[in-house]
């Protein structure tokens, strides 16, 4: 009968934090169905932080457009950006096509010397409909086109190892990720931009390395410590490169 008591008492004091908890995901839920049709590609998630950053920072400035690999990077360690004149610009759960549509006022508009763009998870996961290997690929030329239209050197990041999506079971995500990522390199030799090769420094023969992730797709702390210096390589290789010829405005 006691047993009994408690686990009644047990689920009336739990009860109330299982309902806010779906409460909360209620909400954010329909936030993201109100934006899906008031802001597709998130505009303006970065607009009044583009407007107040600091000018006359010391150093190059550089810019990492993304997902949320990107967006976990800034708020799980910030000072990596924080102290080096570095932007996080990444959004969680976004597609290549969203990523076109914010490129000028999330990259082009602060004026860096190097864009890193780190796209793609969300695409073979379907995200946003339904996507091509092709298709992805044409967005991200597109991004790096625009990127060296203005001047800008182009980092062009590879998508880290995932053996499936915990949202999207069932994709066999692994191989598609190794054929993008061969692209991804040779389009950036093929261009000039540089590549950086955080696939190698996070797999561990079959997927993500089960010490750097929470989930299997999304680096921990520990996870962006490794991929910090294989950052900080690509911007130096970047760096000495010569800037592209901007076109006339």
């Amino acid at each position: 009968m006691n047993t009994i008591l408690l686990s009644l008492s047990l689920a009336a004091v739990a009860a109330p934090t299982i309902a806010k908890t779906d409460d909360v995901k209620a909400s954010a839920a329909r936030q993201a169905e109100e934006r899906l049709h008031t802001d597709w590609a998130w505009l303006g998630r970065y607009t009044e932080a583009n407007t107040a950053l600091p000018a006359g920072m010391a150093g190059p400035r550089v810019v990492f457009i993304g997902d949320s690999i990107t967006q976990g990077w800034f708020d799980m360690a910030p000072t990596f950006f924080t102290d080096n004149n570095r932007i996080g610009r990444g959004i969680g759960g976004q597609t290549t096509p969203q990523m076109v549509l914010r490129f000028r006022q999330d990259v082009i508009d602060l004026k860096p010397a190097v864009v890193q763009i780190m796209a793609g998870t969300n695409d073979i996961a379907g995200n946003t409909g339904p996507m091509t290997p092709d298709q992805s690929k044409a967005n991200i030329m597109t991004m790096a086109e625009l990127a060296r239209a203005h001047g800008i050197r182009v980092i062009l990041a590879s998508i880290p190892p995932a053996a499936n999506f915990p949202w999207r079971p069932g994709l066999e995500t692994a191989d598609k990720i190794v054929a993008m990522n061969s692209w991804l390199k040779g389009y950036a030799a093929q261009t000039g931009a540089t590549y950086a090769d955080y696939w190698t420094a996070l797999h561990d023969g079959k997927g993500f390395r089960a010490s750097l992730t929470y989930d299997g797709v999304h680096p921990n702390k520990a996870g962006y410590a490794v991929m910090g210096p294989v950052a900080e390589a690509a911007i130096r290789a970047s760096l000495a490169k010569p800037a592209p010829k901007a076109l006339a405005r």
